[in-house]
């Protein structure tokens, strides 16, 4: 990519659009603009654009820890208050979150399947099931997975209401989950949600957990696509990756708070719906 037009930075905006809304809903993002890629192609060479279809998602990431960034941060600083003979004094120190620090050892438990898995699998599997047809049909099956098992959950009450009281087993049977998602089309928040949903676990509480497992996840994602890529960016192409990572984070920051709206009131049917209807279309046009 040696330039860049008003036509190409659209594409760009657009993308991270798409980036920012189904990256954090369980509608699969890569799917999505890899279908997108094939209608309205993108003017870069393949091996950027594999590496820019995951690397954009470092905007999404920005965007879930500056709303969880609270949550998330295992230390923060404690105002601690001496009294001596020339009266009170304020000090300030540092404090360590024990809890916090425990949930990031669960959600690494939950990263080691996907890392092991992708490290080996990734290029076959993006050479062999990157196509519209696979997104068209992993849409459509965890579309179907989605609104069995809600029906399913409405027999039940949730075990798990707390991000806390995941265990190191559970988080690891997550994170197995987490696996299914390396095949375009199925949804890494998806699969991690079915996952969580299956064990037990809330809907807020299992979206909070993907959002915590997906920083890690998708910074190594991005690493290892930026290795694979190079280092040697030209003008326009560094432009194209800090527009849609921009993009991104601005569209996630609503998006997030959508999802997390949402969950407390509803299901995750209506996105299973979603899924196959949009999965139908695509396989109908893949198959004209």
């Amino acid at each position: 990519m040696t330039s860049i037009g008003f036509i190409d930075i659209l594409i760009i905006v657009l993308i991270g659009v798409i980036e920012g809304i189904t990256e954090w809903l369980p509608v699969s993002s890569t799917g999505h603009m890899l279908v997108f890629d094939e209608f309205i192609p993108f003017n870069a060479s393949e091996a950027f654009k594999e590496m820019f279809f995951v690397v954009i998602q470092l905007g999404a990431i920005l965007a879930v820890v500056t709303v969880f960034f609270k949550k998330m941060l295992p230390v923060s600083v404690e105002t601690v208050i001496k009294t001596s003979e020339n009266g009170d004094k304020d000090s300030k120190k540092l404090k360590l979150d024990k809890g916090i620090l425990m949930l990031w050892a669960k959600v690494a438990v939950a990263c080691l399947p996907s890392a092991i898995i992708g490290l080996f699998l990734d290029d076959f599997l993006e050479e062999h099931f990157g196509s519209s047809l696979t997104v068209s049909i992993m849409l459509i099956i965890y579309g179907i997975a989605f609104i069995i098992i809600e029906k399913l959950r409405d027999k039940r009450a949730p075990k798990l209401d707390s991000l806390q009281n995941i265990t190191f087993s559970q988080a690891f049977i997550i994170g197995c989950f987490q696996v299914l998602s390396l095949i375009p089309g199925t949804s890494r928040s998806g699969a991690t949600i079915i996952g969580a949903l299956i064990i037990g676990v809330a809907r807020p509480v299992a979206a909070e957990f993907t959002f915590f497992l997906a920083v890690p996840t998708m910074l190594g994602a991005s690493a290892l696509k930026l290795i694979k890529f190079g280092f040697n960016f030209t003008g326009a192409e560094i432009i194209a990756v800090i527009v849609g990572m921009a993009v991104a984070y601005i569209v996630s920051l609503a998006a997030i708070k959508f999802l997390m709206d949402f969950v407390k009131k509803h299901s995750f049917t209506v996105f299973g719906c979603y899924r196959i209807v949009l999965g139908a279309i695509i396989l109908a046009l893949a198959l004209i």
